[in-house]
């Protein structure tokens, strides 16, 4: 039976990257010139925009220059296209969530992060207590609040010190560069942690939580306070879609063979209850977070990332949603396929 799991997960990753393979056969590199055209294209496009609000649930968040907006695309080599505000450091919150996934996964593999978080789609807001009650799974997916603490008690440490330096070096890795933690974005969250502190109670309660409560709590909430630029998370994607090879430091930073499921999940859960219509209008795995960061990946290629504050009620950045969308659409990379003419 393990003979026959391992020669199937085999095909199925085989047949995974064919299929990018012959997507990328399909849709002819871009040349520098226009990648940066199409990223100044999008980012002139919704500078102007002015819906939506910055998140106020975490009272810092309303902090963030509202009219910051930046555009990154990196590419699986390592080359970097950007227009606007892309340096500016914000919180990374939810973008962190996959990351620390696949933390998990390469600690355990990819069948621990199924079989005791899950990887379902909730169809629910982020950081629903409703979840947890009408799923048996309780955790749920790792990208949503209840998953994503989970995924935090997974990761195999000694000490709640040791876990987080596990969980900071491992973002940091995938960024390429050191990261720190803004402090002052944490004791914001943590102080108002009252939703998240209850979901951490509930699955310990259930067994799903693997770690002391308040420990997992504040190891998640300062993963969620780690400050990043949209340059960051462009790197951090641009090293899935290089199958887990950092692209600027050659660091191995996750096993090749565990890249698909986790962009299996992104694709599925990475917008929140928005991920039908996300993978309905622009077709590639991503992951959103309520400081206004998203990073989206097309597999062997390149990643999109984008930063700005203001959201729409679903928790995601609405300039940033629709730059990737047209960028994607317009350089025909949706994983499905280029849209016919």
């Amino acid at each position: 039976m393990i003979r026959f799991k391992s020669f199937k997960r085999g095909l199925v990753l085989s047949a995974t990257l064919l299929c990018f393979g012959l997507l990328a056969t399909a849709t002819q590199a871009q040349t520098p010139a226009e990648f940066q055209a199409v990223v100044d294209k999008a980012h002139a496009k919704y500078l102007p925009l002015q819906e939506g609000a910055n998140a106020d649930y975490i009272p810092i968040l309303t902090e963030t220059p509202s009219d910051l907006f930046g555009v990154v695309i990196v590419t699986r080599e390592g080359k970097v296209y950007s227009a606007g505000d892309v340096d500016y450091v914000f919180s990374i919150q939810s973008v962190s969530k996959p990351f620390t996934a696949a933390l998990v996964m390469t600690q355990q593999g990819t069948e621990a992060v199924r079989d005791k978080i899950g990887v379902e789609p909730t169809g629910m807001a982020f950081n629903s207590k409703m979840a947890l009650e009408l799923y048996d799974a309780r955790s749920v997916n790792p990208l949503v609040n209840a998953g994503a603490i989970a995924a935090v008690s997974l990761v195999q440490a000694k000490s709640e010190e040791e876990r987080w330096n596990l969980v900071m070096q491992n973002i940091s890795d995938f960024a390429g560069r050191p990261l720190t933690v803004l402090e002052k974005v944490y004791d914001s969250e943590y102080t108002t942690a009252f939703g998240n502190r209850a979901i951490a109670n509930n699955l310990y309660n259930y067994g799903r939580l693997y770690s002391d409560p308040e420990e997992a709590l504040r190891v998640y909430t300062r993963q969620c306070s780690i400050g990043v630029n949209a340059k960051d998370l462009a790197v951090m994607g641009a090293t899935l879609a290089n199958l887990g090879l950092n692209p600027l430091t050659n660091k191995r930073v996750m096993p090749a063979k565990d890249v698909p499921e986790l962009l299996a999940i992104m694709a599925t859960a990475g917008f929140y209850d928005e991920s039908g219509d996300w993978m309905y209008d622009a077709g590639l795995p991503a992951k959103t977070g309520v400081g206004g960061g998203i990073v989206a990946v097309v597999p062997q290629r390149f990643a999109i990332a984008t930063f700005s504050a203001r959201l729409n009620e679903a928790g995601n950045s609405i300039r940033g949603l629709r730059a990737i969308r047209d960028i994607a659409g317009e350089l025909g990379v949706g994983v499905y396929g280029p849209n016919p003419e």
